[in-house]
Order: C-alpha cells, then sequence, then structure tokens
C-alpha cells in the first residue's frame, strides 16, 4: 500500500471518528440554559401551587410524644457511601441506627423518621412510606432526616449511578431499612406520655467554617426541640450545619461520624434519647483538629459542651396546635454539567439518577416552624431566613434528606465557580439559590 493511500484511509478514519464524535456530543450533551429563573414557567407554577395550598391545621390540649431507636446494622459488610466509592467496610466501628420521634397533640400525629446514612433515597422513602400504609400507623406526616455521614452504608440507591457511586442495590438492605423503620415507629407511637416541649439554640460558630468563602458567612448555631415526660425522661430533636465529613476518606469502618457520637454523649447527660438531622450543610465544613475517630469524638464533645455554655434562646412551646403541608416542587431541566456552559442532556441524566423527588415538607409545632428539604440547602441562606421568621414570633428549624434528592442549592453567584457542590452537585440550577430563598420566604409569609 502506497504512502498516498495509507494518508487517504487514514483521513477517512479520522473524519468518520469525529462525525461519530459530533453525533455522540449532539445526543448526550447541550447547551446550559441561563435564562433568569423567575421567568421559567416551573417557578411560577411553584409559587402559585404554593399560594394556592393550604395547610392541615389542629388544635389540641395537651403534647404527646414517644421514641425509639432500633439497630440496622446489616449482618454482611455493606459498601461504604461518601466521599468517592470505597468498597465494603472493614469493620463496625459504630452500629447504624434507625430512629423516631412520634408527636401529637390528641387530635394530628407526626413523626421523624432519622437515619445513620448519607441521603435518604426517594425509593427508600417511597417502600417506607407503603409499609407504613400496610402497618396502618396512625401518621398523618412522617418527615424523613439523615445524618449525612459519608461513612454510613449503601446498598439502598438503584439505578446506573447509585451502582457506579453509591454502593449499589440490595433488597435485603432496603428491606432491613424498611422493617427497622416500622418497628421504630411502632414502638415510638406505643411508648408516647404527655410531655412538654422546649426549644433551644446555641451558637456553635467556632467549629463550623465555609468551605468556599474563606471567614464567609455560615449558619452557626444549634437548634433543638427538648421533649420533656413526666417522669423526668428527656429526648432531644437536633440540627447543626457542619458536614458529617470528620473522618478521614479513607477510613474503612462503618460509622456515624461525629452526629453519632454527639448523641452518645447527649444520651450519657440527661437525655434518654437524641435525635440528630442535618441542617443546612450546604457549604459548611466542620472545624476539627483532626479525622481520627478519637478526633472525632473530640469533636463531638466540643460541640456537645456549647450546647449548655453558649445558649442563645431557650423558650417553651405551649400552644398546642399542629400545622402541616407538603410542597412539591417543579424544577428547570437537570443541568448536571461538564464544563461551564456545557451539560448532560436530561434524557442521560434521568436514567443515571432516576426521580430526585422534589418537595419540601411543613411541619408547625406551637411557634416553631419546621422545613424539611430534598435539596442540599446552604447555610448562608440562613440568616435572613431567621430575621424574617422572628419578626413573626417563629422559631425556625430547616433539614435535608427527607425523601428527595436534587443536589446542593448555594448562592448564585458561586455557580461558575470551580467547586464540587456547585459544578457536579448543582443538578438543577443555574438560579436555584434565588429559587428555594423565594420559597422560603414565601412560606414564612404565608
Amino acid at each position: 500500500m502506497g504512502a498516498k493511500s495509507i494518508v487517504m484511509k487514514t483521513t477517512k478514519v479520522l473524519s468518520w471518528t469525529f462525525v461519530v464524535l459530533v453525533i455522540i456530543g449532539l445526543i448526550v450533551l447541550t447547551k446550559v440554559d441561563r435564562s433568569p429563573i423567575q421567568d421559567q414557567p416551573f417557578y411560577k407554577e411553584t409559587l402559585e401551587r404554593l399560594d394556592q395550598s393550604t395547610f392541615s391545621t389542629s388544635q389540641g390540649e395537651t403534647w404527646i410524644a414517644g421514641w425509639s431507636r432500633v439497630n440496622m446494622t446489616p449482618a454482611e459488610p455493606a459498601d461504604l457511601v461518601g466521599y468517592a466509592p470505597r468498597g465494603k467496610y472493614e469493620f463496625v466501628q459504630d452500629s447504624s441506627y434507625v430512629k423516631a420521634i412520634a408527636l401529637s397533640n390528641g387530635k394530628s400525629r407526626v413523626a421523624w423518621l432519622n437515619y445513620e446514612l448519607l441521603i435518604v433515597h426517594p425509593n427508600l422513602a417511597e417502600q417506607i412510606h407503603k409499609a407504613i400504609k400496610e402497618a396502618k400507623l396512625p401518621l398523618d406526616q412522617v418527615i424523613f432526616t439523615a445524618t449525612h455521614t459519608h461513612s454510613g452504608m449503601g446498598g439502598y440507591m438503584p439505578g446506573p449511578m447509585g451502582e457506579i457511586a453509591f454502593g449499589g442495590y440490595d433488597q435485603k438492605i432496603v428491606d432491613l431499612m424498611v422493617n427497622s423503620s416500622i418497628s421504630a415507629l411502632q414502638n415510638a407511637i406505643a411508648n408516647q406520655d404527655t410531655v412538654s416541649i422546649n426549644y433551644r439554640k446555641a451558637d456553635a460558630g467556632a467549629l463550623v467554617a465555609n468551605r468556599f468563602v474563606k471567614d464567609g458567612p455560615t449558619d452557626p448555631f444549634v437548634r433543638q426541640l427538648i421533649f420533656t415526660k413526666k417522669s423526668g425522661k428527656k429526648a432531644t430533636f437536633l440540627t447543626y450545619s457542619a458536614h458529617a465529613t470528620t473522618l478521614s476518606p479513607k477510613f474503612m469502618g462503618l460509622s456515624g461520624d461525629y452526629p453519632f457520637y454527639l448523641a452518645k454523649d447527649l444520651e450519657e447527660g440527661g437525655f434518654e434519647f437524641a435525635l440528630y438531622a442535618a441542617g443546612t450543610v450546604g457549604s459548611h465544613s466542620p472545624v476539627r483538629s483532626g479525622n481520627t475517630p478519637e478526633m472525632v469524638k473530640l469533636y463531638a464533645h466540643r460541640l456537645d459542651s456549647t450546647l449548655n455554655l453558649r445558649i442563645t434562646n431557650y423558650s417553651a412551646i405551649e400552644n398546642n396546635q399542629i400545622r402541616t403541608g407538603y410542597l412539591p416542587i417543579s424544577l428547570r431541566e437537570p443541568h448536571l454539567r461538564v464544563s461551564d456552559n456545557i451539560r448532560l442532556r436530561p434524557w442521560l441524566f434521568n436514567y443515571l439518577l432516576g426521580d430526585t423527588n422534589a418537595h419540601l415538607d411543613i411541619t408547625q409545632i406551637g411557634n416553631t416552624l419546621m422545613i424539611a428539604s430534598s435539596g442540599e440547602i446552604s447555610g448562608v441562606f440562613y440568616e435572613k431566613w431567621e430575621k424574617l421568621a422572628q419578626s413573626r414570633d417563629l422559631n425556625l428549624i430547616i433539614t435535608t434528606f427527607n425523601g428527595g434528592y436534587i443536589g446542593y442549592i448555594t448562592p448564585d453567584e458561586l455557580y461558575d465557580e470551580n467547586f464540587h457542590e456547585v459544578r457536579e452537585m448543582n443538578w438543577y440550577g443555574p438560579g436555584n439559590g434565588k429559587y428555594f430563598d423565594d420559597l422560603i420566604l414565601k412560606i414564612l409569609e404565608k
């Protein structure tokens, strides 16, 4: 074969390769939509839905609460989920629990389910809702929360991305989680008794940092509900904004990270039961001295001490009113970016990740408004929201991982910065910062 023939053949192969790559690119990639979010039909649709929504309201004469925990550690090791894929855990540093608090005012019944997991996947939430219905549990609202530990187990996230990065899907593990959840709820309901409820807020700003902006704003507060039975036994529901990433990414044990040890400290103190729910953890890192289990325990001890030493608010919740609501959130097309202005097409995102179940759960307990989000909200928004809440004599508690997951909700001005949270994990941007800011402000106004 002559040199000319070789050149012609090579040119032909390269040309066809280029054409094939272009076709593939057109099939799987498209441009980022940067049109203003407030002009989008989905934005107007959700705000209109919120305007027209009504909240279920009941007025009781007393508070009745119960709590329970059930061990859901698998019999065999599962893959660790958090950071990068690490394979199966090599030992159990901490057993993994599902926790439940059931609350009633004698007329309405709500419950919180909490998991020592990275997130509560929509598929898991759906199966638990089905099991609750089949068990005929007397509940009007169930709110999912997670500690967001990055050293928890996987095995409960279906789909290609679940298989690639989140430990795959094992029905035995899911069944264990579902059965444990039902047991925890049944036990919590069974041991309900008359309680008083107090709200407590403490400044733990020295233990959390903005991981994008040096010395940037944070949500520094631990917020708690404290339930006290006539017997004197106490439980607490608490939130904080620091990511549960105090352990090393190379750590190969199953662990609940610092929330596990914080709850343990509280339960070795004055509480019979402690449930930690991740708060507005987007863009917030823990300020810790090291990433060994010993340093993680030290971080939890320091946080526990702060709860008593730096209290900024302590008040009783006396009005026995419960209000509940559910707000489905319509979203922009998925924007999983591969560069500043190029993203995967929606069909490919949906194939990889499946349903994200975007919604807000809204619960008002007396003068305390609780909002559970499917978006991993950044705490930098919290100060404005809390000021509005306080002007309406409301305490505000925001949690995440509510049985839906739509990625990070961060300030819009960071959208083009080279940060993992705003590039690979801001799945429905740009503009979601303003979107969620507007939604929560309108909920507070409503």
